[in-house]
């Protein structure tokens, strides 16, 4: 272990996750409608359409297995899979994934950057975000052939009580990993860069989407017709239909 590893692997991570939580509260509290991801749909819409899709699809697969891979506690499978098998599990079904993703992104970045239009009424910001996601799918990509050196599992243990002792404040956490590869150092330090930066782009419209489950519960909103003399408008009256 070095001041380094310690720095970036023991309190790199905390700095960004409170800036990314505060940031996110205070633009949401001082801009509530920049929360959302400016479009450039009318130009080359359906390279964008592709790119989006493909990006989107594995982007969320790609999070829900670092999610509950890295956060889910060894003992609450350890019955049912053992860490060699995770681990071929992560490879194949992350890999698909970061291919689909990494290709999204690919023709994402080719669009704004190709498309002189595109690229005059883009942000700094969105073509700087874009070469950081396209940077650590990379990355993530080239992690693959570097655990396939090593399928006990041994390393991505090591990875996941990392992850899970830096959410539950417990000491001990660069120590863990003050050996592995640097391809999973980079990674992670883009990683935790990449929630940094969250609050201050257009990632911000990320929270939009979580926000739209809240539209599964909410109440439905009484709808009355004011067409008098029309058949049927007597039970349309009384119709409920959901709130937009």
């Amino acid at each position: 272990m070095n001041a380094l590893d310690t720095f970036l692997f023991g309190h790199y991570p905390y700095i960004c996750l409170s800036v990314f939580l505060l940031g996110s509260l205070i633009r949401f509290d001082r801009d509530q409608y920049t929360w959302k991801s400016d479009s450039s749909q009318l130009l080359r819409a359906g390279q964008l359409r592709l790119g989006s899709n493909l990006f989107h699809v594995g982007v969320l697969f790609l999070f829900g297995g670092h999610f509950f891979g890295m956060l889910t506690p060894h003992a609450a499978y350890e019955r049912f899979i053992d860490p060699g098998t995770k681990q071929l599990l992560a490879m194949s079904a992350g890999g698909v994934a970061g291919v689909l993703a990494f290709v999204g992104i690919t023709v994402l970045l080719h669009r704004r950057l190709a498309d002189p239009r595109i690229r005059v009424n883009s942000k700094t910001s969105d073509i700087a975000l874009l070469l950081l996601l396209w940077l650590q799918l990379a990355l993530g990509l080239a992690s693959v052939p570097v655990s396939a050196q090593h399928l006990d599992g041994s390393v991505m243990m090591r990875l996941a009580e990392w992850a899970q002792r830096i959410v539950t404040f417990r000491g001990g956490a660069a120590e863990l990993i003050g050996d592995v590869s640097w391809v999973f150092k980079a990674h992670i330090v883009l990683g935790m860069t990449i929630f940094l930066v969250f609050p201050f782009t257009r990632l911000a419209h990320v929270w939009s989407g979580f926000g739209t489950v809240a539209y599964l519960v909410r109440p439905y909103q009484i709808v009355r017709s004011r067409r008098i003399g029309v058949p049927g408008a007597k039970h349309a009256a009384d119709r409920s239909v959901p709130r937009p």
